[in-house]
C-alpha cells in the first residue's frame, strides 16, 4: 500500500461519495437540461455533462500508475460530447447525451476503480515525473497530477453540480 497514494484516495473517497449525494432526487429528464430560474436559462454545467467529463479522467489515473483501464475507457461518444473543449448544451429532446444510468455508473465505476489503484501505486510512482508536458509547470509530478484529477478537479465540477441542484429547486444534498 501506498502512504501517497492513501493520502489521495482519501480525497477521491469524499469526492465520489459528494458525487452520489448529489444525485439525490435527479431524474433521467432534467439531467441534461441547463438549469432555469425565472424562466431563464442558465449557461452552465449540467448533471450529465458534469459527471461524463469527469468520467473521462478516472481511466487516465489508473493507467498512470500501472494499472490496466481498458474496461474503464468511456465511449467515443463520451470523448466527443465530454471533453474539455466541448461545450454543454441543453439537451431537451435526449438525443445529445449518453443515458443517465451510463453516464453515472461510468463516473462512479471510474473513479473508485481509480482510487483502488491509487491506493495500490508505489510511492516511487507517484514521485515520478509527470509525462503530461504541458501540466508539469503546475504539476511536476505524477502524484501530484494524479491528486488534482481525483481531488481537485472533481470536486470543482462537482461544486457545479451543487449550484446546479439549487437553480433546479432541488437543494443541497
Amino acid at each position: 500500500m501506498s502512504n501517497y497514494g492513501s493520502m489521495i484516495a482519501a480525497s477521491a473517497d469524499l469526492s465520489v461519495a459528494y458525487g452520489e449525494r448529489l444525485l439525490a432526487g435527479v431524474t433521467e429528464t432534467h439531467f441534461a437540461r441547463l438549469a432555469a430560474v425565472n424562466g431563464k436559462v442558465i449557461e452552465s454545467n449540467h448533471p450529465a455533462f458534469i459527471y461524463g467529463h469527469l468520467s473521462l479522467y478516472a481511466p487516465r489515473v489508473v493507467e498512470q500508475v500501472g494499472g490496466d483501464a481498458s474496461q474503464l475507457q468511456p465511449s467515443e461518444q463520451f470523448f466527443e460530447v465530454f471533453s474539455k473543449d466541448a461545450k454543454c448544451v441543453d439537451d431537451a429532446s435526449g438525443t445529445i447525451y449518453p443515458p443517465m444510468k451510463e453516464v453515472t455508473s461510468c463516473f462512479f465505476t471510474g473513479y473508485r476503480a481509480a482510487a483502488d489503484a491509487i491506493r495500490k501505486a508505489p510511492d516511487a510512482v507517484l514521485l515520478e515525473e509527470n509525462p503530461n508536458e504541458a501540466m508539469q509547470s503546475r504539476f511536476p509530478t505524477k502524484g501530484a497530477m494524479l491528486n488534482f484529477y481525483l481531488g481537485g478537479h472533481v470536486m470543482l465540477h462537482i461544486g457545479q453540480m451543487s449550484a446546479w441542484r439549487r437553480m433546479m429547486g432541488l437543494g443541497p444534498a
